[in-house]
């Protein structure tokens, strides 16, 4: 990967608020990975009345902490500028596709069906629509072409229990469902695509208008690297801060909760800045922001 300068800053993070009547086990993936165009600059993590008892790396390398919910509100809060590249998405590969005999047993696991990704139930849907068209990069694009322009989506449609092949027979869904969607069908060509969710500003591009949000798109492995595609909105984008990647979204949750817990406070933020101007931990105030519009405002 060639080098590029990291000339964006980006203010990301989340404040999350659960209510709990006894001790509940729970498992928070907020941190961003540290890997790719990104670098974080200032960072703040805090579990409110709730200890993390460790952080480790999950078997897809994701910064997990440990924690428990206690009896009464706890908020999690996370706060941090991260330095990113003004470039966008690359697309450029460079090699022949790895034979599937070829890849390693960790590339290997992106290939098979997964509990949101059933790709074995998309297999004849998968070749009528796409299997005339050369593997690799172009049968990608054109996956990521069809999901967009075929399955709306629709702001707070999402639903926990959504399977792929479920996603594509009802036409709708969140980023989270267009996502699991693409990438099934990836691998019903055994095309190695992986869940990936984190945060996205709005640099270069209009803002949309709706609340921020976590965001969820994919990844496929091609010529010996991985690629990003985002089939929300389909065009390559700036600035995206990595949280997690996995099978799926079981492997992205920002939170597996053992037991019963009510949210009662949910607020995201992931907007560009300047960092003369902006400190973690200072007031979420969007009129700081830099982002939101096609021009592209270098911090």
């Amino acid at each position: 990967m060639n080098w590029t300068p990291l000339n964006l800053t980006v203010r990301i993070g989340c404040n999350i608020a659960y209510e709990t009547s006894v001790p509940t086990p729970v498992l928070f993936v907020l941190r961003p990975r540290l890997e790719g165009k990104v670098l974080v600059i200032q960072e703040k993590l805090s579990f409110g009345i709730g200890l993390p008892s460790y952080e480790f790396q999950d078997t897809h390398g994701n910064i997990t902490y440990r924690s428990m919910l206690m009896p009464g509100r706890n908020e999690i809060r996370h706060d941090a500028l991260v330095a990113v590249s003004s470039l966008a998405d690359g697309r450029e590969v460079q090699g022949a596709l790895v034979p599937v005999a070829q890849l390693s047993s960790d590339l290997l696991r992106y290939t098979l069906p997964s509990r949101y990704c059933d790709s074995d139930k998309l297999l004849n849907f998968a070749w009528n629509h796409f299997g005339q068209i050369t593997n690799g990069l172009p049968r990608v694009l054109a996956i990521s072409d069809w999901v967009h322009d075929n399955i709306e989506y629709r702001f707070g449609s999402g639903r926990a229990d959504l399977s792929a092949f479920e996603v594509i027979e009802r036409r709708y869904g969140v980023c989270r469902d267009l996502a699991h969607a693409a990438i099934a069908l990836c691998r019903a060509f055994n095309l190695p695509a992986r869940y990936v969710t984190g945060h996205l500003p709005d640099i270069g591009y209009v803002d949309p208008g709706t609340p921020m949000d976590f965001h969820a798109y994919f990844e496929v492995y091609l010529g010996r690297e991985w690629f990003t595609f985002d089939p929300r909105y389909n065009v390559p984008r700036i600035g995206r801060v990595k949280v997690a990647h996995g099978s799926d979204a079981v492997d992205g949750a920002f939170a597996t909760i053992y037991g019963e817990a009510k949210l009662i406070y949910f607020e995201v933020w992931a907007y560009q800045v300047n960092p003369q101007q902006v400190s973690v931990g200072d007031p979420i105030d969007l009129s700081k922001r830099l982002d939101g519009s096609q021009t592209i405002r270098l911090s």
